[in-house]
């Protein structure tokens, strides 16, 4: 078992592992026992009734929460002509095209999310093997390959999260951060969770929120009721 440091072990003792407690209840005792000297991120684990080895039980998709997630992501865009100056209009941090696919073939990588328009994908797909692994290839789902640059650079930038059910079935997704009131966490972790429902394969059977779990950066997991997570 890894040994954790004093403070985690402090924190948590505030924390009964069993109890199932309501969102804000839960959100309110992550911010108390976080800890650490920075301002840590606010994750939630959603285990879900899905066999993520089906093609047809995978969850994947993208939604912007209402208050943001505390972090402003470098946005890169592939695109040119006309789609290169909304891009640049709307905001993003990096765009281009061969020149960009080239940079980022030589190991550069300093940015968070990848955006595409549908003609760039062709060239942009060469980059399967460096972006794929990082989560960071352009993909319809996430409504990260349109010619919408102007909505989808505005959407990465006002809080857009992807979300995806790794090889456990569980979806990992940041709601914002400990120096933000209650409120807007419920409101984010709301958002998300409705988003999840909505997005439940046909092929998934029987209980599709299996557990919920909040927890800071650094600090320990509290437990969520699944009945009380959803509206």
């Amino acid at each position: 078992m890894p040994k954790h440091g004093k403070k985690y072990e402090d924190a948590s003792k505030q924390i009964d592992r069993d109890a199932l407690l309501e969102p804000v209840e839960a959100l309110e005792l992550v911010k108390k026992t976080a800890s650490a000297k920075f301002d840590e991120t606010v994750e939630v684990a959603v285990r879900l009734g899905v066999d993520p080895r089906h093609a047809d039980q995978q969850v994947r998709g993208a939604v912007v929460l209402p208050n943001g997630t505390g972090k402003t992501s470098k946005v890169l865009v592939f695109a040119k002509g006309e789609k290169h100056k909304e891009a640049e209009n709307a905001g993003a941090d990096f765009v281009g095209a061969e020149d960009m696919i080239e940079k980022i073939s030589g190991g550069w990588l300093d940015f968070d999310v990848a955006i595409a328009t549908p003609d760039m994908m062709g060239a942009v797909g060469k980059l399967g093997r460096v972006l794929g692994p990082r989560g960071l290839m352009p993909n319809p789902k996430t409504g990260t390959v349109t010619f919408d640059v102007d909505k989808a650079v505005k959407d990465v930038k006002a809080g857009k999260i992807e979300y995806r059910t790794d090889k456990a079935g569980i979806i990992h997704a940041p709601i914002g951060k400990v120096s933000f009131d209650t409120e807007k966490l419920t409101e984010n972790f709301q958002v998300l969770v409705d988003v999840l429902v909505r997005a439940k394969p046909a092929a998934a059977k029987g209980t599709y929120l299996k557990s919920i779990t909040v927890s800071s950066t650094m600090g320990p997991g509290v437990k969520i009721n699944t009945l009380k997570a959803h509206k």
